[in-house]
């Protein structure tokens, strides 16, 4: 048995709760009550910040796999960078314009392998877990 009730709400949230209903596709009574039944439940809050709780930690751990993967790049990036600066002298101004044409093939072709990589299923950073 259901008592009835009379409630005055401002015209913005009679609105909210005729739109909100029309979406449902459910009555505003349910709503109303669906509403009520949610506010005054005493575990509500506690549920919410568990499950809130549970979120955060998801995000810290993928922060942190993240900052690793970032951490390894990096480095690998650089030990990369000193290794070709050292293995590799200058070019002569002679020899520039034809390394730069091989240089542009040899780029034209890493990014192909990077793609092929790319779509494929194993990382590097798979492999250094």
């Amino acid at each position: 048995m259901k008592l009835k009730r009379t409630f005055r709400l401002p015209p913005d949230v009679i609105d909210q709760l005729a739109e909100f209903a029309m979406r449902r596709r459910v009555g505003q009574p349910d709503v109303v009550e669906a509403a009520l039944r949610s506010f005054m439940s005493p575990d509500n809050p506690e549920q919410l910040e568990a499950a809130l709780s549970r979120r955060f930690d998801r995000i810290d751990r993928r922060l942190g796999q993240l900052d690793q993967q970032t951490e390894i790049t990096t480095e690998a990036l650089a030990l990369f960078v000193r290794f070709w600066l050292t293995a590799n002298p200058p070019l002569p101004d002679s020899g520039l314009a034809a390394a730069q044409a091989q240089g542009r093939e040899r780029y034209e072709g890493f990014v192909e392998a990077l793609a092929r990589r790319l779509e494929g299923r194993s990382r590097l950073g798979d492999s250094l877990k």
